[in-house]
């Protein structure tokens, strides 16, 4: 009897030890698939839209956030409905009124909106030496905001540390800072 407890608790012990090796892998990496082929469509890179998801909801698909925001890439009602409209599909347009946290809740339509969005603030900064802090704090605070922290100044010419140093709200200085530092992580991962 006291064998098989013992031989028991070893197989416990390694199947418990094996999972908390392998889970955070699994987590992380689940929708990899979905972000290389949405990421490709929109002309982004798949690792910065991983380092965005994992900022955002660190993968929770069904996560609400404070101002109504859904999903993985926490997209916004108004953003999906937009983005609806924007694709000429009425279907989409149909969904998205009727009930846009269900359809947003699809980790393949959220990612795909998401990837949308980001690249449509991203065409405002293309070629800007801080086109991925821009585009990732419009991403968080909005445009308009990135319009007022780059007020007096050639954005053109911001180098991005002298943008990420203007952005006058904590919470979005510290998702940009934390976002980069995962993609840039990410890329000599390479």
């Amino acid at each position: 009897m006291i064998r098989y407890l013992i031989s028991a608790s070893v197989v416990l012990i390694v199947l418990l030890a094996s999972a908390a090796f392998f889970f955070p892998s699994y987590w992380v990496h689940r929708y990899d698939e979905l972000i290389a082929r949405q990421a490709r469509v929109y002309r982004l890179d798949e690792k910065l839209v991983w380092s965005l998801i994992y900022e955002e909801t660190f993968f929770r698909g069904w996560k609400i956030g404070a101002d109504a925001e859904v999903g993985l890439m926490q997209v916004t009602p108004t953003v999906a409905r937009e983005w609806a409209t924007a694709t000429g599909l009425k279907e989409f347009e149909r969904q998205t009124a009727e009930n846009v946290n269900a359809f947003l809740a699809d980790p393949e339509r959220n990612i795909q909106v998401g990837c949308w969005y980001l690249e449509k603030v991203r065409e405002q900064y293309r070629g800007m030496p801080a086109e991925t802090a821009m585009s990732l704090a419009a991403y968080n605070a909005g445009p308009s905001r990135v319009e007022e922290w780059t007020r007096g100044v050639e954005a053109s010419s911001l180098a991005e540390n002298q943008f990420i140093d203007r952005i006058a709200i904590a919470s979005t200085k510290s998702y940009v800072t934390s976002i980069l530092a995962r993609y840039r992580s990410a890329q000599v991962a390479q």
